[in-house]
């Protein structure tokens, strides 16, 4: 074999050692949702005796259908609101930048460095007083927020890659700002638009943090779902192995079936 054989060889073996590392936690999860609670603590072995009791169970302990539905509405409908302000956002930042616009972005992203802890008391006392605890509408609200920079900032770099030509070739013709927008740049940047969205539903399909504090029953997602089962009596392994197995299951399948659109849009205007 040649050098360049030998390196993509070696490359090949580099990236399926990294894929199983990645994979093989959520394999074992899986896994381990089949096992009794006895087997899950004290036989790590792949050599035992499938049963389906956790996963009874776990639907019986708590309506996991309504935890997913939950989840559907935050994830989509945070996605949708960000993407309805982040597109003319991003689109005058692009196209009507200004000298402050940069320092915007970097102030933009900086928020993200922010523990989400340290915002926790005032976000909780202004959703107590406006009645929006534990409802999907305060989620959605916050998990847009939480992703506005990003979204933004994906966006931003979309639309910098598109050739200002087009747009005042449409301005020549006649064509209004909102045409614009709506005739050209969203059609010519749906590739990058739809890799932001599928982003912003698997970040907020994932976020723990804010649904475990303002919700309890009505709103929750799958991520309360989860934790539900760790109890002052310990973990419950297979058990919870069981329910975090039905709670990325959906986004684990939806994650599958859009990833050409995702890596298309990721390595949208990448290569010219």
């Amino acid at each position: 074999m040649n050098n360049a054989t030998i390196k993509r060889f070696c490359i090949g073996l580099l990236a399926w050692f990294v894929a199983f590392v990645i994979f093989f936690p959520i394999f074992w999860m899986v896994i381990t949702g089949f096992k009794t609670e006895v087997e899950a603590v004290s036989d790590p072995t792949l050599i035992f005796s499938p049963t389906v009791e956790n996963y009874v169970e776990v639907q019986q302990r708590a309506d996991y259908f309504k935890f997913a539905w939950n989840s559907v509405i935050v994830s989509f409908g945070s996605t949708l609101l960000a993407l309805l302000i982040a597109i003319p956002s991003a689109y005058s930042m692009s196209f009507l930048p200004t000298k402050r616009t940069k320092g915007t972005l970097l102030w933009m992203l900086s928020t993200k460095m922010l523990p989400p802890v340290g915002v926790l008391v005032p976000i909780y006392l202004l959703f107590r007083d406006t009645g929006l605890l534990d409802t999907t509408l305060g989620l959605v609200i916050v998990y847009t927020l939480m992703n506005l920079p990003i979204v933004v900032w994906m966006l931003y770099t979309f639309f910098k890659d598109l050739p200002k030509d087009i747009l005042e070739a449409g301005r020549m013709d006649g064509a209004s700002t909102f045409q614009e927008v709506f005739h050209l740049l969203l059609p010519l940047t749906l590739p990058g638009i739809a890799s932001t969205g599928l982003l912003s539903v698997i970040l907020s399909w994932n976020e723990a943090f804010w649904s475990l504090n303002l919700t309890t029953s009505s709103a929750a997602p799958l991520t309360t779902y989860i934790a539900s089962f760790s109890s002052p009596e310990g973990l419950f392994w297979a058990k919870l192995s069981a329910a975090s197995t039905m709670a990325i299951a959906p986004i684990l399948v939806f994650g599958w079936l859009t990833q050409k659109q995702m890596v298309r849009g990721l390595t949208f205007g990448a290569v010219k």
